[in-house]
């Protein structure tokens, strides 16, 4: 160190001390740097989630790192019956390598396996791990201050004697000062520093100033203090008793530190002492993996070729053998060269665990599904060469990094992979990668808004003014810049604070959780090489450093990704086996007519990749016919690259002339039509046009995706030099072909990827163009629980003109199931149910049917169930089979589960009857007899169990008047909307309406309805909602006027008015009206309902009443009746009637 430092600072929090420390890693190095301070210690609060990227960006600038932790430690244990004591902080300076390895070993300490305890260490952890370690007693808050603070001088004396025993002439104790009013100290530090000086003196301890440094400046203390009212769900200006720090837990100078401790000159110069002692850094290592074999180079040899000569026996051949063997042996050479065998062999091993125990795994994902290698391991399931993928664009052997493999598994078993992992390698050398949240400007605003107590409204309205950019919310500063609203709020006093304290705190971290698919796997256990931690909910590790410097640190990353979509596939070749079809999804044709027919007319509702309203239109357009179509539809579907669409499909479908480039390209260009879509042509223009070899083609197409200047620079001439010697093109054209693949390396996709996932698209479209029943139960299976999209699914099916058989608790499972050629609608899909409720019915139910409702409570602890499921199912009509009439079990519920509670707790206890098995003596209770709800109260019933309407609609009663009326279904005004802009009139039964204040303030809504037909939204601005708010009450029916317009495959529409369902019908009524009955003896039910009618819009009544021999004899009525949608649904709901018709 030059110029003899006086202070160096020794306790520092980062932000990676979550919602607590308010100094970036990059920002305390400049601190430093400016402040001329030779070292730093970072101390975050019981983590070292900051040690190594604080290393490396010290050791970068020139600082000297000194890396360490705050850590919790159980100092003095309640006694039996005693409050609960919290742990007290001491910090841990590392001074070398086994100091390192000892505060990663504590770290584990503080999380692994805790179970929800505190965060803490013992005494004698902190004893076992304590070689290589400085301690600092932890100031006034730490646990000798702690008991100095409470008057157990005594015990603060054992305790320091205790820390002297483990650490010997390592402790220093620790002196802070953080001066209030008048300099007066904290209520703490004055209760403590005269005892820590004295005790310090007496067991001849060195002394030590520390600054607790939570932010950068003082400036910065207000909006630090919301930062801590966020972590602890408390209000700035709370009288009750919360955490409160000083205006002087800033990032001090020398000069300032000297000043505060003039009196203990020691203390400061220890401060440089430790700096001193503590020579480590933490530093990046090469990849480590463990060892899969002896010899690696040979067993991945081995597996390679045998692998690929059993790929070869079983798949048509893209090129020859020879080909194929060649390509192999080249992949060997440079996997071999660049050390990666190891990394190749244990991919392969956990995926082919998986296979072999039925889990399902993509065909690929990536660049590596360039690779025949992987394709030969079974690591991917897409031929390379069938689709011309490059290795080189995976792994390149002029540019060294690790190869990384992404695998897509089964949603619902990815997890038995990881445990394979972790039983194959030992679970401690396994675990996740942590992830953290960062406080975004929205959500800051939102935080600091509650802790200064501001209203939610005017908080949610200010956090809306802020825009997005992509997905996420654009700074608080470029806001302010952008959007005058939220400059104009500012200006009134408590936004102004708020915005300038969210400002502040914005970009802070607020959270760890673990990455979604990250997995590492060591050679040796993980807390040898990086501090762990442990998420609460997780049984398994994750490494305490991100996965950039985790990565850093030589822990190599396998993604273990789960795909919803496999799990689909795989349920519906479960279901397909259920009737004797036995699929293998990887060997279906690729050129299966239906499937394409499937894709050309856009019906891919459920269908991977495809499924979105564009996609859907860029189908109808394409009119694909072979697997590259979709390939490159995946491809090109994404801004930027999807202008060129319209061009693709008017090449392909010969509406336009295929342009050439240049004709020593144009074989790689023309499966796409003669557009650049992929990065891989990019590569091979490069190679073919301009001489590269593939490596150095891949080091361009990288370089041109930055857009970086300086290489660009370089790269130009040598393209055009190289299309000169290699093909003798001309400086002019060589430099357009250049332009244009510099425009197109930022634009494109990467085809290995778009491979992988254009083959899981049309596996999915294939089951759907084939066997769509079992798909679509498998889909619906996969988001059971999530009931907006059940409705699509079960629209779909009824599009597709599949049956479904409602729920039912003697033909249902607790998952949607097919039976002969039907969907079965899952028990487990109603709302507020649960999958694993149903299986107790399902389980009981066994192989013979419930026979009464009593029989079921018997059979079935309706108790376990729950009372709420059992309203779903009956509300449903799942009890149908065994009582038709809804409202008398609903009703009934209470009875039945007391009954059913009684016969199990029987049965519990043994108690047998006479009559033999336990319970069955137990009467069974009356359900009280009531009128079944109306056909529109059942409907109703049945859409808050189901989510939708299942059976039937609200308005089923009404379309025929409707219809003369000249109202449209959905289905029908979407068609008419196909040939252009129109107004017509809509009916509809509202579901929800969500109002808001447009930017001059005026109400506008948006209103969900829905018919027999569909779902649908209309606008609503404030003109129409005064008059319309009534009609358009969720729950309601009503006639909508509206403007329709087609934008691509969305529906827009905009009411101009509306009206009451009744009266629009009621104008359109029928004119005669034909009752069905099935038994002579209703006909007086139903004539003397019309006695009791009264209205307009009157017609001729017959009633169709069977003779003996059963044949139909017409009664009609003397005179007309008032006919209504309401009068027909109560004659609907009457004994003894079959069928109403209008005429």
């Amino acid at each position: 160190m030059t110029n003899t430092p006086r202070f160096i600072h020794l306790r520092v929090h980062t932000e990676h001390s979550l919602l607590e420390g308010a100094v970036p890693v990059k920002k305390l190095v400049k601190l430093v740097a400016e402040a001329k301070m030779p070292a730093v210690a970072v101390t975050d609060t019981n983590n070292m989630f900051a040690a190594l990227e604080f290393s490396v960006t010290a050791k970068d600038a020139g600082v000297q790192p000194i890396v360490g932790c705050q850590v919790s430690v159980a100092y003095d244990p309640a006694a039996q019956g005693e409050k609960l004591r919290l742990p007290a902080p001491v910090v841990l300076l590392a001074q070398d390598d086994a100091g390192y390895m000892n505060l990663m070993k504590l770290n584990s300490c503080l999380y692994i396996d805790k179970g929800g305890q505190l965060n803490q260490v013992t005494l004698d952890e902190l004893e076992r791990y304590s070689a290589g370690l400085i301690c600092l007693t932890g100031g006034a808050e730490g646990p000798v201050g702690k008991l100095l603070q409470g008057g157990q001088a005594a015990k603060a004396r054992a305790l320091m004697e205790r820390l002297a025993a483990i650490y010997g002439d390592r402790l220093y104790v620790e002196l802070q000062r953080h001066p209030g009013e008048g300099g007066r100290l904290t209520e703490a530090e004055a209760a403590t520093e005269r005892g820590f000086v004295e005790m310090a003196y007496e067991m001849r301890l060195p002394l030590v100033a520390t600054n607790d440094v939570y932010f950068p400046k003082a400036g910065m203390f207000e909006a630090h203090d919301a930062l801590i009212c966020i972590a602890e769900k408390a209000y700035v200006d709370q009288s009750q008793p919360r955490r409160r720090l000083t205006p002087q837990h800033y990032f001090k100078t020398e000069a300032e530190m000297c000043a505060l401790f003039a009196d203990l000159p020691e203390a400061l110069e220890n401060s440089v002492e430790i700096a001193r002692r503590c020579a480590f850094a933490a530093y990046k290592r090469k990849p480590i993996l463990p060892k899969f074999a002896d010899d690696e180079v040979q067993e991945l040899r081995r597996q390679a070729n045998a692998g690929l000569a059993a790929r070869l026996a079983i798949i048509p051949h893209a090129v020859t053998v020879e080909d194929y063997q060649a390509r192999l042996d080249f992949e060997l050479g440079i996997i071999e060269k660049m050390g990666f065998p190891g990394y190749f062999l244990i991919v392969s091993d956990f995926i082919k665990w998986a296979k072999d125990h039925g889990i399902p795994v993509g065909p690929g994902r990536g660049s590596g599904a360039g690779s025949l290698v992987a394709y030969a391991l079974t690591i991917t399931d897409l031929d390379p060469l069938r689709y011309a993928l490059l290795f080189e664009r995976f792994l390149n052997p002029e540019r060294v990094s690790m190869p990384d493999f992404d695998i897509d598994f089964c949603m619902d078993r990815r997890e038995e992979v990881i445990q394979y992992v972790q039983d194959r390698y030992g679970r401690d050398k396994v675990g996740q990668i942590i992830t953290f949240g960062a406080l975004l400007s929205k959500a800051a605003v939102r935080d600091v808004g509650r802790v200064l107590q501001m209203p939610f409204g005017q908080v949610d309205r200010l956090s809306k003014m802020i825009p997005l950019e992509g997905v996420k919310p654009v700074s608080i500063t470029k806001a302010l810049a952008d959007e005058p609203r939220l400059r104009e709020a500012a200006k009134e006093e408590v936004v102004g604070r708020m915005l300038g304290y969210a400002e502040q705190i914005e970009g802070l971290y607020r959270n760890a959780s673990t990455h979604a698919a990250g997995v590492v796997i060591g050679d040796r256990p993980l807390d040898e090489l990086v501090p762990l931690y442990q998420d609460p909910a997780s049984d398994m590790p994750a490494t305490q450093f991100n996965m950039k410097w985790v990565e850093a640190a030589g822990l190599v990353k396998f993604d273990f990704l789960g795909l919803k979509t496999l799990t689909v596939i795989q349920n519906a070749l479960d279901l397909l086996a259920l009737r004797g079809v036995t699929l293998d999804i990887s060997l279906i044709p690729l050129d299966d007519k239906p499937t394409y027919e499937l894709y050309a007319a856009a019906k891919t509702v459920a269908v991977f990749q495809v499924e979105s309203s564009g996609m859907m239109d860029a189908l109808r357009r394409m009119k694909p016919t072979c697997i590259e179509d979709i390939v490159a539809l995946v491809a090109l579907y994404r801004p930027g690259p999807m202008e060129n669409i319209p061009v693709y499909c008017e090449v392909k479908n010969g509406l336009r002339e295929l342009e050439s480039i240049h004709p020593t390209i144009d074989h790689i260009l023309a499966e796409t039509q003669g557009i650049i879509v992929y990065q891989e042509q990019v590569m091979q223009i490069a190679q073919v046009m301009g001489g590269y070899s593939l490596g150095g083609a891949d080091l361009l197409r990288r370089a041109m995706g930055k857009k970086i200047a300086e290489e660009m620079a370089k790269e130009r001439p040598k393209f055009i030099e190289g299309a000169k010697v290699t093909h003798g093109i001309d400086a002019k054209k060589a430099g357009e072909v250049f332009d244009l693949l510099e425009k197109f390396a930022n634009y494109g996709f990467n085809k290995s990827h778009a491979a992988a996932y254009a083959v899981v698209s049309y596996q999915t479209a294939y089951l759907k163009a084939n066997y769509p029943v079992e798909f679509m139960a498998a889909v619906m299976n996969c988001d059971i629980h999530l009931t907006d999209k059940l409705a699509v699914y079960k629209r779909e099916v009824d599009k597709l003109g599949i049956k479904t058989v409602a729920p039912c608790v003697n033909r249902s499972l607790a998952t949607f199931t097919v039976v002969d050629g039907q969907v079965v609608y899952a028990l487990g899909a109603l709302k507020n149910v649960g999958v694993e409720a149903m299986k107790l019915i399902v389980e009981a139910r066994g192989g013979k049917t419930f026979a009464t409702l009593f029989d079921l409570a018997r059979r079935v602890d309706l108790k376990r169930v729950g009372k709420r499921p059992l309203e779903m199912l009956a509300r449903a009509g799942a009890f149908d089979m065994l009582d038709p009439n809804r409202a008398r079990v609903f009703e009934g519920l209470d009875g039945l589960v007391a009954y059913s509670a009684a016969v199990h707790e029987a049965k519990a206890s043994n108690q047998v009857s006479l009559f033999g098995e336990a319970g069955t003596d137990i009467p069974e209770p009356r359900i009280a007899s009531r009128d079944d709800w109306l056909p529109v109260e059942r409907l109703g019933h049945e859409h808050q169990a189901v989510g939708f309407y299942l059976s039937g609609h609200p308005l089923d009663d009404y379309m025929a008047p409707l219809k003369r009326r000249n109202v449209m279904t959905l289905t029908e005004l979407t068609a008419k909307a196909e040939r252009g802009p129109l107004v017509a009139k809509l009916a509809g039964s509202v579901s929800s309406r969500q109002e808001r204040k447009s930017a001059k303030g005026n109400r506008f809504a948006f209103v969900q309805l829905s018919d027999p037909t569909g779902l649908y939204e209309v606008t609503v601005f404030s003109d129409t909602l005064e008059a319309a708010r009534e009609h358009l009450e969720p729950g309601k029916n009503v006639v909508l006027t509206v403007e329709a317009n087609l934008e691509g495959d969305t529906l827009k529409l905009l009411c101009r008015g509306a009206q009451p369902i009744d009266q629009v019908a009621a104008e359109g009524g029928a004119s005669a009206l034909r009752i069905h009955l099935n038994k002579a003896e209703a006909a007086a039910s139903v004539a003397a309902l019309f006695a009791r009618v009264e209205g307009r819009n009157k017609a001729q009544i017959t009633i169709c009443v069977p003779d003996d021999q059963g044949r139909e004899i017409d009664l009609t009525l003397p005179q007309p009746y008032p006919i209504t949608p309401q009068i027909k649904g109560a004659i609907k709901a009457m004994a003894g009637v079959v069928l109403v018709e209008e005429l």
